[in-house]
């Protein structure tokens, strides 16, 4: 059977809950009520040849109404005369609606969300009209948000770090866990002049809002023994911040730069040499060291599509740097060491010399077979050895 079940008018109620448009029309969202739910019903021949199925449908109907309103209309069978049956079903209030899907205490739980906004914070009242099943999610924490949001519009750019918020309750845990949501609500609070625009996403949440980042470091070993940073006989294994990575001019002529840490803590001695750690995709913490513009850079990564694009990035940052490792003859000479890459890399790569974008090709292309990936690691410590008396 077709026809409108009670179910069905629940599942119709229930859509307008999942899509947020109860809720939103308890914060000066759309109005809803009275509203005409959608009613499919016996047509002429049915009424005729299925009466009793028909009246069986008629009493599930009223038997369930109560949240909903029936509108009636007559028929007239030709045995048993003069029917009613329903002609359209309706919703009258908020209310009603509510309690056809059960959802009166979630409701009561959001009014109060909205009363506490209304006293605190009265601008964030359009982000609970949009956002109103994620602020149920949120209710728990949502008056510490709201404290915090208050404590940032007293201290715009306040130029410390997220962890020194002084608020009862509040924790780091907590701010940075929800800071998609923060970023939304501050957006709606703040001047312009306490947002820095050109910062985005989780990642540029501090820097938007003018806390202090938790700073990125440098990892780097001195390949020549006859070199010295620290008064020490120890491995000279230093990692920095950002700034102060920045500020060296380390007196060597080469740099390596490695994405495997063993690779990096056993990379062999080389005269005149420093050795990086790098960071995969993402090269921001170099970019600042413009002393390595002029030093020979050489980028060892594996030989699969992203170690290509990974090239190609640092390339954005370093134009001059030179792939070590990563040509085809060293693929061929670790075929029984090739792995499986899982999801290749398959843009054009517009940094790549002739021969690399060659060995890319052949690689997106499965020349050599399918998704063959040499990851750095693999390869011998004899052919490092033979690679670098070339540099």
């Amino acid at each position: 059977m077709t026809w409108t079940t009670p179910a069905d008018l629940k599942k119709q109620v229930q859509k307008l809950w999942d899509r947020g448009l109860l809720l939103a029309s308890m914060t000066g969202g759309e109005s809803l009520f009275p509203r005409r739910l959608t009613l499919k019903g016996p047509n002429s021949r049915e009424l005729s040849e299925r009466f009793p199925e028909v009246r069986d449908w008629i009493g599930q109907l009223s038997a369930a109404a109560g949240p909903y309103r029936i509108e009636w209309r007559s028929v007239k069978h030709r045995v048993l005369g003069n029917n009613k049956i329903p002609a359209a079903i309706w919703i009258d209030q908020l209310s009603q609606a509510l309690e056809l899907i059960g959802k009166r205490r979630a409701a009561d739980q959001f009014a109060a969300l909205v009363e506490l906004t209304s006293d605190k914070q009265p601008d964030l009242l359009p982000w609970l009209t949009k956002r109103p099943l994620r602020a149920l999610e949120l209710a728990k924490d949502w008056p510490r948000l709201l404290e915090i949001v208050g404590w940032v519009l007293k201290h715009p750019r306040p130029a410390i770090y997220l962890r020194q918020i002084d608020l009862p309750g509040v924790h780091t845990k907590l701010i940075e866990g929800d800071r998609g949501v923060l970023a939304e609500l501050l957006d709606l609070v703040l001047p312009e002049d306490a947002i820095d625009m050109a910062h985005t996403g989780i990642g540029g949440f501090c820097r938007r809002y003018g806390f202090l980042d938790k700073p990125s470091r440098v990892r780097f070993r001195l390949l020549d023994s006859n070199l010295r940073l620290l008064p020490v006989e120890a491995d000279q294994d230093i990692t920095l911040t950002q700034s102060a990575f920045a500020s060296l001019d380390l007196s060597v002529s080469k740099v390596f730069i490695t994405e495997n840490e063993i690779n990096f803590l056993a990379f062999p001695e080389v005269s005149d040499a420093v050795v990086i750690f790098g960071a995969g995709y993402g090269f921001d913490n170099l970019a600042a060291a413009t002393w390595l513009h002029e030093k020979e850079i050489y980028y060892w990564g594996d030989i699969d599509t992203h170690g290509f694009a990974i090239l190609n990035q640092l390339r954005g940052f370093l134009p001059h740097v030179v792939s070590f490792l990563m040509d085809q003859r060293t693929l061929l000479a670790h075929r029984a060491l090739w792995g499986s890459e899982m999801q290749p890399e398959t843009g054009t790569l517009t940094r790549l010399n002739s021969e690399e974008n060659a060995l890319y090709d052949q690689l997106r292309q499965n020349h050599w077979g399918e998704r063959v990936r040499l990851e750095q690691e693999r390869i011998g410590f004899d052919f490092l050895r033979e690679a670098l008396r070339g540099i």
